[in-house]
């Protein structure tokens, strides 16, 4: 079995026809994924989708994207101890986006992992063109306490060293199927299986041979294979490792 450890399935371009989606899932052994929040406005059809689907699980947090939505901590630990809600995020940091003064992004980052701590529940995290802010901050607030995950990771290997020193795993995406993703794809060779998360990002970040497609959770199986091809490694390996890790790091019962 498979595991998509972070899609967006409550986006219209999946929503609209969820059945159709869980079903390739299931045909591509891909048994279980994390549907992740952005604003807690949308949290609620989020509920409404691991409610209904057993498959499904969900986070709750607000994505570094999104300037000007408030969130207390407190409001953040509630959410998470809802039914199936079994992270917090995604949080972190965006410096290619949004410029200017980013310290709100910073503080609403520290919010997510003070919640975290506090819920038990371990984060989810987005960097892009922020890797020393982020592992800074991830230091400073004792997000070693929470664990988690660096999600469709893009960095450097010195940045994926760093997080795994700090207890998170290595999530890749569609993106290290890119043949011009050399550099992610040399990371990946050097991450252990044992640290190491896969996932597709859906509706984003289609992998080859679908690029430029719509994703969904049913293609994490392509992102498994070169994942595989990378390491030298058998795929069903890789399947059973990266499950594994999933339910180990959001504390599902396999």
């Amino acid at each position: 079995m498979l595991v998509d450890s972070h899609c967006h399935i409550d986006f219209p371009e999946l929503a609209a026809d969820l059945d159709a989606v869980l079903a390739l899932m299931a045909a591509n052994g891909v048994g279980r994924a994390l549907c992740v929040s952005v604003t807690l406005q949308d949290f609620p059809r989020i509920q409404k989708i691991v409610g209904e689907r057993p498959q499904i699980y969900g986070s709750v947090g607000v994505h570094p994207d999104y300037e000007g939505l408030d969130v207390s901590c407190d409001e953040l630990v509630k959410l998470a101890a809802r039914p199936k809600i079994i992270a917090v995020g995604e949080t972190g940091l965006d410096y290619y986006r949004l410029k200017g003064d980013l310290e709100w992004q910073r503080d609403r980052f520290r919010t997510h992992i003070a919640a975290a701590r506090a819920s038990g529940k371990p984060l989810i995290i987005h960097t892009r063109e922020a890797a020393a802010d982020t592992i800074r901050i991830m230091q400073e607030e004792g997000a070693r306490d929470a664990g988690g995950v660096m999600h469709c990771f893009t960095e450097s290997w010195e940045v994926a060293a760093a997080a795994i020193g700090l207890g998170f795993y290595i999530s890749f995406s569609g993106i290290v199927t890119f043949k011009n993703a050399k550099a992610i794809k040399e990371v990946a060779t050097k991450v252990p299986l044992e640290n190491m998360l896969v996932e597709t990002d859906s509706p984003y970040l289609a992998p080859v041979p679908y690029r430029g497609k719509t994703n969904q959770p049913g293609y994490v199986k392509h992102v498994a294979e070169e994942i595989a091809r990378l390491k030298g490694i058998s795929f069903e390996h890789v399947c059973a490792q990266t499950t594994d890790n999933f339910n180990q790091l959001f504390n599902v019962i396999s």
